[in-house]
């Protein structure tokens, strides 16, 4: 059978798996937004397509799920969870309904069980015939009127378990533990008493969910699974979290199921998988654990977990070069090998890019939670009741030879060899929410709580038992917004021109709307034509392999940290050969090293490539999904690329190159964060956090080292921030290069390897100017550039125009700067950008590459001095994270800088 045909096998027609009743589905069980019913009904066809049995519905953040579990539905919700449950059964799909009322439930009050078997009974009104409980992600404690009643905790969750299963006609049941993963269980699976008892005192008939090892794990053994099979004394369904993103915003899961052997199936009860909060991500996750599912052997070598490939990472079957080994030939259709089903699932993936579909609303990436300065931030609800247990924690201050995190903050033992993935897998920590929000109001978005249709709606009525009575609900005015800020520069401030005169030291004055928050919505520039705009099935599988999983990098996304690294440790043998005769370059050391920074500039253009042609693709749902996650990689790999073609145009350095310890609270994981760990600069973290674009965009902003070509560019740059909005420009027609004169040419003549410049295809449309030494590079300014430009520019008999005022400062100039300004900060900077640039994180990226070519030659902060009247100049440096120094050389100015 052909790989095709193999793929095809999955069709509604279908084998299913010789594990006769093996569960096998999918859990929308993650934190933050939900999927909508439209969704969700596409997920139900393509499961049947697929050969896939179950869906659970779970989503944490769907508010009477969860937070308001005690609420009955309105008739408008229900008619649309009617609706759900109808589309599962027409594809033949068991709807499991799950609720979670641990948060807050109190197990030994009768009317607290009175109104869970009313919400349960409503839900089977509406069609459902399986159910499940969920006591995840509570605190494992009992109230003091549950400890007069119940032994312990287990024994609560297993009397309420078991009393509702009866309750309800003994359906279809799964009940989520507390102890839900080994590393959960106190003191260990064996010897765990809440373990043993819910598999001692728990009904045979109710299926018990398990994830793993640890919350994500990366391996499912047998041994594992006959350990908590033995305890349970059942077979566990497997949550599995593999594909899991809701702990990391700059995260998503595009790699194949892998790290379980189909072997596992015949121990198994069933396996859910808990994929990608963004539902369009979710195609290769859903779609090759349906071939596991088909499965009887595993074709994939098992790779030692010692295989010391990388410290932090274990990649896929490679060869010595990075490049991905093709999978095997002779693999039978009934074993299953990860590449095989990646390659499998790409080709029908594909399809769905090209289907159009239209996208609700501004892209709302997953909310970024920002560590406080002690970098321990514990999560916290947005709004009660939701509260998260107290182990959920982001205080992960861990290096190499860390062995427990800073006061206050959950230890994390961390062993040489042990990576930050495996950290984040053992202190796994959840996005907030802003607001609660409801699936069940609209097909094809999801409302918040207090834009919800349902929220003046009264609940819907029922046909009670005897026994069922409800506390008072909740009144809806308590579900109350929360705000989530934005980290990256604001969006909500306005323009205004700014000032007509620059300062001596070279500070241009611009006109920001785009890099200060103005509109950020972006319009598809017309790059590409015809078939240069379709994906390709290569386009997709480098997707994939930027954003594999979570434990290990495609082989694409590998090879990138490779020759990165490569390129820069090997970087210091080609400066040092410029430095001698020219005959030095020609070695092959020296020519390897420049075929190899082509080559990843060639990677990058790929890059380049897959973001532009995803931007152009009909489906606009699932590339608002995408979009945020290849927005970011391609900048950062932009950004790579610029710092290498910097070290090939280098003639001195001073520093090593190695990349800073970084603080992995902030990277937290993936291959983002392990390409941005690469750049050395120490403390400008937080240029690494900005809000991508609210609308796809596919224009492609380069930045990258100046050329001297370069200068007229630069100075319309410069000129046009720099008189935009100023009163009087005729009178500088006479002098159309005094401004490129005055704030950027001594720059580009004396300091041209410390400068950048930013183009989006056609034009540069910004730059940053620095100078290493500021007070060396002042001196000759002073004696080297000022007196050129005194004999262009006469000095005026009177200062009344701009540009007269403008020349009187050139005979005024000033080259000293205070002991205390370069004692922290010695490099001396200017940066202008147009407004045409609506990106913005380009500022932000433009300035870690000046922060990494000035760290590498010694320097640790810079400087810029501005006037006392410039505002929106203040805003824009106080958000690149400067702040003021002291008073500048004049009344009228001050200096602003900020360390790296």
């Amino acid at each position: 059978m052909s790989e095709v045909e193999a793929k095809n096998d999955g069709g509604a027609n279908a084998e299913k798996s010789a594990n006769s009743g093996f569960v096998c589905g999918v859990v929308e069980g993650f934190y933050g937004r939900p999927w909508t019913s439209e969704q969700r009904k596409d997920l139900f066809v393509k499961m049947k397509k697929w050969g896939m049995d179950s869906y659970l519905y779970a989503p944490k953040d769907d508010y009477k799920h969860r937070a308001y579990w005690r609420d009955l539905y309105s008739v408008e919700e229900a008619e649309h969870l009617t609706a759900l449950v109808s589309a599962a059964k027409e594809s033949g799909i068991t709807f499991y309904y799950a609720i979670s009322p641990g948060l807050d439930i109190t197990y030994s009050s009768v009317k607290e069980v009175a109104a869970l078997k009313r919400k349960l009974e409503q839900v089977s009104q509406f069609g459902c015939q399986a159910f499940a409980l969920l006591f995840d992600d509570i605190e494992p404690e009992m109230s003091e009127a549950d400890k007069e009643v119940f032994q312990s905790f287990a024994h609560a969750q297993v009397s309420v378990t078991n009393e509702i299963f009866q309750h309800l006609g003994q359906p279809k049941f799964m009940l989520c533990p507390t102890q839900y993963c080994a590393a959960r269980a106190v003191p260990d699976v064996k010897a765990s008493e809440y373990l043993n008892t819910i598999g001692s005192k728990l009904l045979p008939e109710i299926d018990v969910m398990w994830t793993g090892p640890k919350v994500i794990s990366r391996l499912l053994t047998f041994e594992s699974i006959e350990e908590i099979t033995d305890v349970l004394k059942r077979p566990p369904i497997i949550w599995d979290n593999l594909h899991a993103n809701d702990y990391d915003q700059k995260r998503v899961f595009l790699g194949p199921y892998a790290g379980r052997s189909p072997d596992l199936m015949r121990k198994l009860r069933g396996v859910l998988t808990n994929p990608n909060c963004e539902y369009g991500a979710n195609f290769v996750a859903i779609h090759t654990l349906a071939q596991w599912s088909r499965c009887s052997m595993d074709g994939k070598v098992d790779l030692s977990l010692n295989d010391p490939v990388s410290a932090d990472i274990k990649l896929e079957i490679e060869t010595e070069d990075g490049v991905a080994e093709e999978v095997p030939t002779s693999l039978s259709p009934l074993m299953y090998h990860p590449r095989r089903a990646l390659r499998n699932a790409i080709v029908e993936w594909l399809t769905e890019f090209k289907k159009p579909k239209p996208a609700w609303g501004p892209i709302e990436p997953k909310p970024q939670i920002m560590p406080t300065v002690s970098i321990c931030t514990t999560i916290a609800p947005s709004a009660p009741p939701v509260a998260f247990p107290p182990t959920v924690n982001t205080c992960l201050s861990v290096t190499t030879t860390t062995t427990s995190t800073t006061t206050g903050c959950i230890a994390v033992p961390i062993s040489n060899h042990t990576s930050q993935l495996d950290t984040l897998a053992d202190v796994c920590s959840f996005p907030q929410t802003g607001a609660f929000l409801n699936s069940l109001v609209a097909d094809e978005k999801v409302v918040s709580s207090d834009e919800s249709a349902s929220q003046n709606a009264e609940p819907m009525e029922i046909n009670a038992t005897p026994d069922s009575s409800l506390p008072a609900s909740i009144s809806s005015s308590e579900l109350k917004k929360s705000s989530n800020e934005d980290v990256a520069m604001a969006d909500s401030v306005s323009c205004e021109s700014c000032s007509a005169s620059v300062t001596p030291t070279g500070s241009s004055n611009m006109q920001m709307s785009s890099v200060l928050g103005g509109s950020s919505s972006m319009l598809v520039e017309e790059t590409l034509t015809g078939q240069d705009r379709d994906l390709t099935e290569e386009d997709l599988i480098l997707l994939c392999e930027l954003f594999y999983l979570p434990f290990e990098h495609g082989a694409q996304g590998a090879q990138f940290l490779q020759e990165f690294t490569w390129l820069k440790l090997n970087a210091v043998a080609v400066i040092h050969a410029k430095n001698k005769s020219d005959g030095e370059l020609n070695t092959p050391e020296i020519q390897e090293w420049f075929k190899r920074s082509e080559r990843f500039n060639e990677m990058t253009e790929s890059v380049n490539q897959l973001y532009q042609r995803l931007s152009y693709c009909n489906n606009r749902e699932l590339l608002h999904d995408l979009y945020p996650y290849i927005w970011d990689i391609r900048g950062v790999v932009s950004l790579l690329n610029c710092y290498i073609k910097w070290l090939g145009s280098c003639k001195t350095i001073k520093d090593v190159l190695n990349a800073v310890e970084q603080e992995p609270w902030l990277f937290r994981g993936g291959l983002i964060a392990d390409l941005q760990r690469q750049i050395p600069v120490d403390t400008s973290n937080d240029l690494f956090l900005y809000k991508p674009p609210d609308v796809p965009c596919n224009k492609i902003y380069n930045i990258r080292p100046y050329l001297p070509a370069d200068e007229a560019a630069v100075y319309s740059v410069c000129i046009k921030t720099c008189m935009d909005g100023m009163d009087g420009t005729d009178q500088f027609e006479k002098y159309p290069e005094l401004i490129g004169d005055k704030m950027v040419g001594h720059f580009l003549n004396f300091s041209p390897e410390f400068c950048f410049v930013v183009e989006d295809g056609w034009d540069i449309v910004g730059y940053v100017l620095a100078a290493v030494d500021a007070r060396d590079f002042l001196r000759k300014t002073e004696m080297a550039w000022i007196p050129n430009l005194c004999e262009k520019y006469p000095k005026p008999n009177s200062c009344e125009t701009a540009a007269e005022k403008v020349i009187d400062d050139i005979y005024h100039f000033k080259d000293d700067v205070p002991d205390t300004i370069v004692a922290h900060n010695p490099s001396l900077l200017t940066s202008a950008m147009l407004t045409s640039v609506l990106d913005q994180s380009i500022p932000k990226r433009l300035m870690i590459c000046l922060f990494a070519s000035l760290r590498a030659h010694g320097s640790t902060g810079c400087h810029v001095e501005i006037k006392t009247t410039e505002k929106y100049l203040h805003e824009f440096y106080a958000k690149l994270g400067f702040v003021e120094l002291e008073q500048g050389q004049y009344p009228y100015t001050i200096y602003m800088g900020r360390t790296f």
